[in-house]
């Protein structure tokens, strides 16, 4: 037994971790230790087993010694089989081996998906301390990339368990908040849904901010009375609010995605949701080439896809221009409404491939997809587009840290008044 937990085995999200900690490329990386640039990708991919003498060497030329990361930090390579059968408790023991050291701010991660939000804030030197997943797949996910299991059913989560933080975060799910107090006999407006989960968190914990996405049909959602029970809620609790809604195509991405954002602060913080760069992708330039497997058949082509001339699905290639459809979690259905194919493949027609989701939602090319194609459409079409999330992060932490900045100067100022006095 060694400093990995069992000889040779180290997981593919400790490399890439401490890789980033580094701030090496992959390419450096390799070049570190001599090795070549695929064989550190499929490292990283969990693809091949890192042997422990490259792993030791690779320590030992970046002097990993000045860093936070060491070999009593890395943690046993957990299956996906190991998190549906363990979840609560694997939840507990990579939760409690996070380390959040030199972040500006503390965040929590609510309906976290396959960590989406957690990305945008973490690049704007913030820290996750705690995130909620329900679905046993985008837990992997989340898992593989971030190394830490996500813990389960919000509902089942009391705000005792959960850490102190400066930021919540939640893209959760909505309901038509009154209609279900009534028909259920609620005393309180939104109980039953997950925004009262939400809700009370943010009661018990009192964060500095909080951040909300959701679709953009929240906007009209039983009338307008949702964003309307939101807003007089959160109020109710002393947060100032205000919500926008962006579409993801002004930020680079080629795709169009309109979502609504709820940005808050519990005390008296001047904040603006950044402006869209107004900056547009083509979608021609992410089209990768000589992609097999996605293929849809031409029976299906012929007896549903082009079956009929209305409702005909949008086709793109290299050539193409401007941005696709939503990407929805029901895309590996083939639907002709909403679905966007690409011209290619052995039948002439396919489904966009992996890096080309990823490109749409503005993840990284290294973020790893362990679950099948399926939960793949599902877990992507779920998410959130990085970049739009980024800008607004960004925004929040110099909000934040200009007030409490002021704040705390302030105090430091009254401190030294008062141990003049003294003297």
């Amino acid at each position: 037994m060694n400093a990995f937990g069992r000889k040779g085995m180290i997981a593919p999200i400790d490399i890439k971790k401490t890789r980033q900690q580094l701030g090496l490329s992959q390419q450096k990386a390799a070049a570190s230790i001599n090795v070549s640039l695929v064989a550190w990708q499929q490292w990283e991919s969990g693809k091949r087993k890192i042997r422990e003498a490259f792993w030791e060497l690779f320590l030992i030329k970046n002097n990993l010694n000045n860093l936070d990361v060491t070999l009593k930090n890395i943690h046993k390579e957990y299956s996906q089989k190991d998190i549906r059968n363990k979840q609560k408790e694997l939840s507990l023991i990579t939760h409690h081996k996070e380390i959040i050291q030199n972040k500006k701010y503390t965040f929590i991660d609510l309906f976290a998906g396959i960590g989406g939000i957690r990305q945008a804030f973490s690049n704007n030197n913030c820290g996750c301390v705690f995130s909620s997943e329900i679905d046993p797949f985008a837990q992997f996910t989340y898992y593989t990339n971030f190394g830490v299991v996500p813990f389960g059913d919000i509902i089942k989560i009391e705000s005792k368990n959960i850490p102190e933080h400066d930021i919540l975060c939640a893209g959760f799910p909505c309901q038509p908040f009154s209609n279900i107090g009534k028909r259920e006999g609620f005393l309180h407006p939104t109980q039953g849904t997950m925004f009262h989960e939400v809700l009370r968190i943010i009661t018990d914990k009192k964060p500095k901010a909080i951040f909300l996405e959701n679709v953009q049909g929240i906007l009209s959602h039983d009338n307008g009375n949702t964003l309307k029970i939101i807003f007089n809620e959160l109020k109710k609790i002393n947060y100032k609010c205000q919500y926008t809604v962006i579409n993801a195509k002004d930020y680079g991405v080629p795709q169009s995605r309109s979502r609504f954002y709820l940005v808050g602060f519990l005390n008296n913080v001047e904040f603006n949701f950044p402006n869209p760069p107004m900056i547009h992708a083509d979608i021609g330039n992410y089209i990768e080439s000589d992609i097999s497997g996605y293929s849809i058949s031409e029976y299906l082509q012929k007896s549903y896809l082009f079956k009929k001339e209305e409702g005909r699905p949008a086709i793109v290639d290299k050539n193409s221009k401007g941005s696709i459809k939503t990407l929805v979690s029901t895309y590996h259905k083939i639907q002709r409404l909403t679905g966007t194919f690409v011209k290619g493949g052995n039948t002439g027609l396919r489904l966009l491939s992996e890096n080309e989701c990823k490109s749409i939602m503005g993840f990284p090319t290294d973020y790893i997809i362990p679950v099948s194609r399926t939960q793949m459409y599902r877990q992507m079409g779920n998410s959130v587009v990085i970049p739009v999330i980024e800008s607004i992060a960004k925004e929040m932490v110099r909000s934040l840290t200009y007030v409490y900045r002021e704040k705390d100067n302030a105090s430091s100022l009254q401190s030294d008044r008062e141990r003049q006095r003294i003297v």
